[in-house]
């Protein structure tokens, strides 16, 4: 029994690595094609792009890690039931429960990894992957002077080129106003040609230029004279040097990032739920207290509620009193400047709750969103053990190896998944639902799925044979003829 265990895990190791690493390029390729745009252009050096992917892959293996798992499971136990090998283990006395128990030890010891993993890895990877694609958000890059347009990527100067020679080395028609005094367009420079170079260190810009003038303004001795005198300056050859900024990269504290809810484990995370927690509580009570919305009783509960007394005065008992009788018992213009009053109060209190509630909600949905994240590291764990349980029978009931027909399975039931996942997260975000609802609803309906499965795999059944279905759908048939000809009959 413990060759047949070893030779069940090893034929498992060589797909699921397999799988991993074309799940996690895949999802790697789909991640840069989006982020692409704010990679390509700004001169990285291949050291910043290799942090940039290990960091990228590291927040990626939660979703590479179950469809690995699903497709690996698929393609072994595809392979067993092609090849007959599975047949022939059953024929033995020897269960399926039995040739999944390596596997289902073995993966009990990766979800614990997995959520090892999730809990202390990512989120350090993914403050580091932030503060990375924030410092890089801020390279500019390399000077990059178009034809007949005006570039002001450089400081203080706004650059306009006629033409540029085939290979870019020089420039033709040159145009350049200087800012650097910050007066306006009082100083331009016209040139025939011109080379632009940067420096080694990516800190200074050198522009050659070559037979062209430059024209100034200058301002007058008079200041009442509306009129202003002018310089020209001809030149053979004039050099310009400034300094360039944000050239290189600078690397972000990662602490800015840190208490973003991907960033937290999930002792962190409790004690940040805790903080916002209650200081959203304290924000609801003094809102209704400026607004006068309670009453001394529910002072009272409130103040036992937050433990803090200390900024809570308890209301004033108001006397009831009759406004019609009030307003009957002054003039008109007291009367009509009492009302305008009373409507301008309404309206700021209106106005002061519809701000107050979409700041508690956008608080609300802050607090779901660390809770989620709680969750999500449990049911990240707990989704390699059910995709186990779903791909190992799927594989013994298809009985198709490779990588054809499992892939396409794996990749349908997965992307279900996906969107069962996403859909719960939102719900239990927009508070549509419970954390623990939305968040575990995909493995509600897919545990139960793979223990289904499992057993109909056991038990040699015919889950996915078409004929099995239509002699089922032929009997339903039959039999509902047949009442029909006994009620005609009748």
């Amino acid at each position: 029994m413990k060759r047949l265990h070893l030779y069940i895990i090893k034929s498992f190791i060589g797909p699921f690595f397999v799988t991993l690493i074309i799940s996690l390029f895949v999802l790697l390729m789909q991640f840069l094609w989006v982020y692409l745009d704010e990679l390509v252009g700004k001169g990285l050096e291949f050291s910043i792009i290799l942090e940039f992917i290990v960091y990228t892959m590291a927040m990626l293996m939660t979703n590479a890690l179950p469809l690995a798992m699903l497709l690996a499971s698929i393609m072994t136990f595809g392979d067993l039931g092609e090849n007959n090998e599975l047949l022939a283990m059953k024929a033995a006395g020897i269960s399926l429960y039995r040739i999944m128990k390596p596997l289902i030890i073995l993966t009990v010891f990766l979800s614990i990894g997995s959520f090892y993993f999730y809990n202390q890895v990512i989120p350090v990877s993914y403050k580091k992957l932030i503060a990375l694609m924030s410092s890089i958000r801020q390279l500019r890059p390399e000077i990059i002077v178009k034809e007949g347009v005006f570039s002001n990527e450089i400081d203080n100067y706004s650059i306009k080129v006629g033409r540029k020679s085939a290979n870019g080395d020089m420039l033709y028609d040159i145009m350049i106003y200087d800012h650097t005094e910050d007066k306006g367009n009082v100083t331009v420079t016209v040139a025939d040609s011109g080379t632009m170079k940067i420096t080694k260190d990516k800190k200074y810009m050198i522009l050659n230029l070559f037979n062209g003038q430059t024209h100034s303004e200058l301002q007058p001795r008079d200041r009442r004279k509306t009129t202003y005198p002018s310089r020209t300056d001809k030149f053979v050859k004039q050099s310009i040097f400034t300094l360039l900024h944000g050239m290189e990269l600078e690397r972000k504290d990662e602490s800015v990032f840190r208490n973003q809810n991907r960033a937290l484990n999930n002792a962190q995370i409790v004690y940040f739920v805790d903080s916002i927690g209650k200081e959203l509580e304290k924000r609801r009570i003094e809102h209704a207290f400026a607004l006068n919305y309670l009453s001394p009783l529910s002072t009272h509960v409130a103040r036992i509620a937050r433990k803090d007394t200390t900024s809570i005065q308890p209301l004033k008992l108001i006397q009831r009193v009759s406004i019609d009788s009030v307003l009957l018992n002054v003039k008109s213009l007291t009367r009509m400047s009492i009302i305008s009053s009373a409507v301008n109060n309404a309206r700021n209190n209106v106005r002061a709750i519809q701000q107050s509630d979409e700041m508690l909600v956008l608080s609300i949905r802050n607090l779901n969103r660390f809770s989620i994240e709680w969750h999500k590291k449990y049911t990240f764990a707990i989704a390699c053990l059910i995709f186990l349980f779903i791909g190992a029978p799927l594989g013994a009931i298809i009985r198709k190896g490779g990588l054809g027909m499992p892939l396409v399975i794996s990749v349908v039931l997965f992307i279900f998944y996906w969107i069962i996942t996403t859909t719960g997260e939102k719900f239990s975000r927009e508070s549509v639902a419970s954390i623990w609802q939305g968040v575990w609803f995909s493995t509600f309906i897919f545990l139960p799925a793979g223990i289904f499965l499992t057993y109909k795999a056991a038990n040699d059944s015919v889950v996915f044979n078409i004929n099995a279905y239509a002699d089922l759908f032929r009997k339903i048939f039959k039999l509902s003829k047949k009442k029909e000809e006994e009620r005609e009959d009748k």
